[in-house]
């Protein structure tokens, strides 16, 4: 018999809570290297557009064949969107980490 609907919400949350903890480490990490660097709007903003894409490209390559591509570039978009919204909290000393703040 396949599993209850409780188990499943369960691992979704653990999924969930998994990927926000990613996030936050990575994001720290970043924000760290980019701490002190002098970077402009336009380079920030040329980074992320070239993570972004270079996520995708990655994930497109090694993403089981079940997974549509439109869904791939848009979980990547969306958790490049989340990373990047933690660093230039962090930076600009908003966040809740040491960083900038």
């Amino acid at each position: 018999m396949g599993a209850s609907l409780a188990e499943l919400v369960r691992h979704a949350r653990e999924l969930s809570a998994e990927r926000d903890r990613l996030v936050e480490g990575i994001a720290n990490r970043w924000a760290e290297a980019f701490w002190g660097q002098p970077l402009s709007p336009a380079d920030r903003e040329e980074l992320w557009a070239a993570l972004a894409e270079e996520a995708v490209r990655a994930l497109l390559k090694e993403r089981p064949r079940q997974w549509a591509s439109e869904a791939v570039r848009q979980e990547a978009s969306e958790i490049i969107a989340r990373v990047r919204a933690r660093v230039e909290r962090l930076l600009s000393g908003a966040g809740d980490g040491e960083v900038g703040g």
